[in-house]
């Protein structure tokens, strides 16, 4: 009996279906409770981000609208699980009853495709534009026993690289770069206090408008590690130790270095040109840009970090910023600007497995522009 099931037709369409999801566009199974006889899969980076293969029957219209109204429940629970604002979802049906008479594509981003034999996936102009390859991929030379034993094999391989590449991303590293941080911030801040008057070591090293555009450089970067007393030093390392520690196994150490001090450049020139004469000192501008660039690699793993972007990320960079207009005396123009620039430059590096060399070269422009605005808005217009 297994065996007659196993080489069903329909069981048959729907194994090389899932073979070809799967194992050559990436696409990862939903697992959703009460949904029987139809597989969602999902692939955010791709244009249908859902695809469902419906094996169950519909026999009318009723049955038919009903289960559009279902999809269309499901998707909006999808959409707030992934923070994605629109999803376009292709459902195959392979058990469409001739009594069905209803529009199939009434909406634009949920296609609906009825195949009752292979033959119909390649007449469907909308799986040729969507998945091109895909009547290609589908001719085995193994039938019966032997297909489902290769397919099933196939698909197993491909979860257990899958697995450990995903391992490999968020498998905890020694976060090297970050406890350098820690470290240069801990002995900068020491050597003020035993070594001279510390507010004139602030003095000569903070972020300060006029100092800097009279061509004192250097305070772009030391401004960045310099705190103003025990409580900004250790509230900062905490901060860096918590985030660095991620950012730095998810990046890699030259990438983190690269957001860190970038994301610190673009917090002390908005400091410079929204904070007036004031002077400025500490890593927050830096440790927003992380902030940063949490939020992007949250975004694009939101589908195995669950709520964490939704329910951590962002009310953390909300409640911080929140504090920083609250409180007086707290540089709030480096903390938005950190965030800017960390956000901006990480798209410009990417991320491993997720962004593409489209993605990245747009980043960098963008970046680059932005850069050269934020310098032209320090130095000259703020001037």
């Amino acid at each position: 009996m297994e065996t007659e099931i196993m080489l069903d037709k329909k069981n048959t369409i729907t194994m090389k279906l899932l073979h070809y999801f799967i194992t050559e566009k990436n696409y990862n199974p939903i697992i959703l409770q009460g949904v029987e006889n139809e597989i969602w899969l999902e692939n955010l980076d791709e244009d249908y981000k859902i695809v469902r293969i419906v094996s169950g029957y519909i026999h009318n219209n009723e049955q038919f609208d009903f289960d559009k109204f279902k999809t269309k429940r499901i998707m909006k629970k999808i959409k707030k699980k992934t923070l994605s604002f629109n999803l376009n979802v292709m459902s195959i049906f392979l058990n469409l009853g001739d009594n069905v008479t209803s529009n199939l594509n009434e909406a634009s981003n949920a296609i609906c495709i009825k195949v009752t034999e292979e033959t119909d996936l390649e007449k469907s102009a909308e799986i040729k534009k969507a998945f091109p390859d895909l009547n290609k991929k589908l001719k085995f030379t193994e039938q019966g026993v032997e297909l489902f034993m290769k397919i099933t094999g196939d698909i197993n391989k491909h979860n257990k690289e899958d697995a450990k590449r995903i391992e490999k991303i968020f498998k905890q590293k020694i976060p090297v770069i970050t406890y350098i941080l820690i470290a240069i911030n801990i002995v900068i801040y020491i050597f003020g206090i035993f070594f001279t008057n510390y507010n004139v070591f602030i003095e000569y090293f903070c972020i300060h408008g006029p100092s800097i555009r009279a061509g004192q450089l250097y305070r772009l970067l030391t401004g960045i590690f310099i705190h103003s007393g025990l409580t900004h030093i250790a509230f900062n390392c905490y901060a860096l130790y918590v985030l660095g520690s991620q950012l730095e196994s998810f990046f890699g150490k030259w990438k983190f270095t690269i957001i860190y001090l970038f994301s610190g450049l673009i917090g002390a020139l908005f400091s410079m040109t929204f904070g007036g004469n004031t002077a400025s000192v500490g890593a927050s501008g830096a440790i927003f840009g992380l902030m940063g660039a949490l939020l992007y690699f949250g975004y694009y793993y939101r589908v195995y970090l669950g709520n964490v972007v939704k329910s951590q990320i962002i009310p953390l960079i909300l409640v911080n910023l929140m504090i920083g207009f609250i409180i007086p005396n707290i540089d709030n123009f480096a903390h938005i600007g950190g965030l800017i620039g960390g956000t901006l430059i990480t798209i410009a590096l990417g991320v491993k497995d997720k962004s593409t060399t489209f993605e990245k070269i747009n980043g960098s422009i963008v970046a680059t522009i932005f850069l050269i605005f934020v310098l032209y808005m320090a130095f000259v217009y703020a001037a």
